[in-house]
């Protein structure tokens, strides 16, 4: 499932991870989707051709489907999260 652009995330939970980006759009560039066994791991989706995992979160593993690097003031955000969640831990 080829995906590359930029897509709108939508917060599926409260998450460290993710938190303030509901609605923002941030990039991704991948082939495939990944479906959690658990799906209270998923913490963001987005929508291409259907739900598509964007973020999962579970106690000290966390991941993001797109890149923060290219998502502009939204990837700064997660990386700013990120950051705060591990010092956390």
């Amino acid at each position: 499932m080829p995906h590359i652009g930029c897509n709108t995330v939508f917060a599926t939970r409260p998450s460290a991870l993710v938190d303030g980006l509901a609605g923002a759009d941030v990039y991704f560039a991948h082939s495939f989707a990944a479906e959690p066994d658990d799906a209270d791991v998923v913490s963001a989706t987005t929508d291409h051709g259907g739900r598509v995992v964007a973020a999962v979160e579970d106690a000290t593993i966390a991941g993001v489907q797109f890149h923060p690097e290219r998502s502009a003031a939204a990837g700064a955000r997660v990386l700013e999260n990120l950051l705060r969640w591990s010092r956390s831990a």
